[in-house]
């Protein structure tokens, strides 16, 4: 299953990645991490242990049991009078050697010697054979290439998956992936240096920010292979690794995580994220705690917390110009438009039929905005037209998009007009909005499921590619401008092709284990016009 997408642009992942770099400081800093972890499931495990103490009560033989019990205690000392010569009672204690270096498993990384290259390296006598020339090759990515980010959830295992797409090629294939503690929700692409070894704000990026199950958002950097840990992490997870706590605070701790919202760091799902282009050191994020957080990555702390709703929010996005205007829609079936310097607590606030989907802004026309429900409806809203009440709000248009919840939509940034739903129908259509209101092009079943993520490509190049993936976690890049009802209506935009076009949707083969069995059309490769599920305005 994938969960969301987003696209990287052209131009801003390294040529050639590097490989995940794991020094000294870089050690310390895992360790730490890695500490709290197996801290946090030492108190899981204590807690699941004291909750089912005491369930063997009321035998209804006691004199049988009293038996056992005393068969039981002699056994158990025999067993330690046979173990005591191991020891095992310090098995884990790190031991010291004589030099005062620990004997534990990276007890002595101060001490091993590192060469830069193996030429400079007296053990190294056999002469390489070419293979990290190979990989540094297979690892290249293009300034023609576009990266695809995917929340993937494959066999119950969490993580990202990084394709790189070569439009020319018409090629799709997996870079690399990233493991993930929970399953994610939500991802936005950063192009501002976060965590360790950052240069300044004023250097460029080609990192990730992922938002999962777990309250705390971890962020990652995307030209960088095999990582272990993340290069940052937001919210109460990155405090506590911070610092060497006792096991008290850390109870204390733990039982504040899973309390009520606070103005430091969420405490439940993290559920949308929104970078801000202009001011790229800021980041919002929105979650099931019923919160805004406002996050400033130099610092890696929280700025502001806004509970502008009484619900799940479940999709915000900043405003494309005035840049301190954030959208948000929650499963209170209300909008949120509010400029995040005021301290104003009334904000404006429209109100839809059902729970809201998703939010996103007209970047072509910033006065509108778009919202989708659950009742597959799409609300399409003039900020100039306030409500006085969110019962009273009266939307520009209103559009039945589908039978089904419109769990993706998305605005072509280069396209005007150009809008696509995607619904848990397991259909994906295009839309081609006029002064009159919005007109369907096409719909298809593209054969990945139900519908979780649609999005448009960020670059004039490949404005007419679109990212579609769902509950078979099969992601395809569909070429909408070879679509003949996509260029009819929109022949302004499309330049003038040579011959016969056919369709083309390019993916990656996945393996057979799906938990459905759902018809659609196979990843990969190009398709002819008018296959099963293929149908457009033009064809009926």
């Amino acid at each position: 299953m994938i969960t969301a997408s987003t696209w990287v642009p052209r131009g801003a992942a390294a040529t050639f990645p590097t490989k995940y770099d794991v020094d000294e400081k870089e050690l310390a800093r895992i360790s730490r991490l890695a500490k709290l972890q197996l801290q946090d499931a030492k108190d899981d495990l204590g807690e699941a242990q004291n909750g089912s103490s005491g369930v063997v009560e009321g035998s209804s033989s006691s004199d049988e049991a009293g038996e056992d019990d005393v068969k039981m205690t002699r056994s158990n000392g025999d067993a330690d009078d046979d173990l005591k010569e191991y020891n095992l009672d310090d098995y884990d204690d790190d031991k010291v050697a004589e030099d005062g270096e620990t004997m534990s498993m990276f007890g002595n990384a101060r001490s091993l010697a590192y060469h830069q290259s193996n030429t400079e390296d007296p053990y190294m006598t056999m002469e390489g054979n070419g293979e990290d020339d190979e990989e540094r090759e297979d690892l290249q990515v293009l300034a023609t290439d576009n990266m695809v980010v995917a929340a993937k959830v494959e066999d119950e295992v969490p993580h990202l998956e990084i394709y790189v797409y070569e439009d020319e090629a018409d090629n799709l294939y997996v870079h690399h992936d990233i493991m993930l503690p929970a399953i994610p929700l939500c991802v936005e692409w950063l192009d501002l240096p976060v965590g360790k070894d950052v240069a300044g704000a004023s250097s460029k990026g080609n990192y990730v920010a992922v938002g999962t199950f777990d309250p705390d958002i971890e962020i990652w950097d995307l030209d960088t292979v095999d990582s272990m840990y993340p290069n940052a992490i937001l919210g109460q997870g990155e405090e506590e690794a911070k610092v060497k706590p006792s096991t008290e605070q850390k109870k204390k701790k733990k039982r504040k995580k899973l309390g009520k919202a606070n103005d430091d760091f969420h405490v439940d799902a993290v559920l949308s994220l929104a970078a801000n282009r202009q001011h790229r050191n800021l980041l919002a994020s929105a979650s099931a705690d019923k919160t805004v957080k406002l996050w400033d990555l130099t610092t890696q702390q929280c700025a502001k917390s806004y509970s502008y709703h009484t619900d799940k929010i479940c999709s915000i996005a900043w405003h494309p110009q005035e840049t301190t205007v954030l959208l948000s829609g929650s499963y209170d079936r209300t909008l949120v438009v509010a400029d995040l310097r005021a301290t104003d607590p009334k904000v404006p606030r429209w109100g839809v039929e059902s729970d809201v989907e998703t939010v996103a802004w007209d970047p072509h026309d910033t006065r509108y905005f778009y919202v989708t429900t659950e009742n597959g409806m799409v609300h399409h809203h003039d900020i100039r037209n306030t409500p006085s009440s969110p019962e009273a709000s009266k939307p520009v248009w209103t559009l039945q998009a589908h039978g089904e919840s419109v769990s993706s939509f998305d605005v072509n940034p280069n396209v005007p007009g150009f809008l696509v739903t995607g619904s848990t129908d397991k259909e994906v259509k295009l839309w081609n909005v006029q002064s009159t209101g919005p007109c369907m092009v096409v719909s298809r079943n593209l054969g990945v499921g139900k519908v979780f993520t649609t999005r448009f490509a960020p670059d004039p190049a490949v404005g007419f590619r679109l990212a579609v993936a769902g509950s078979k976690g099969s992601m395809q890049i569909w070429d909408t401008s070879t679509n003949a009802a996509i260029r009819n209506a929109f022949a302004n935009k499309v330049g003038p092709a040579a011959g016969e076009v056919k369709e083309r949707l390019v993916g990656v083969d996945e393996d057979s284990s799906d938990s459905e069995d759902e018809g659609g059309v196979e990843p990969g490769g190009a398709i002819e016009e008018g296959g099963d599920g293929w149908n457009s305005v033009e064809e009926r």
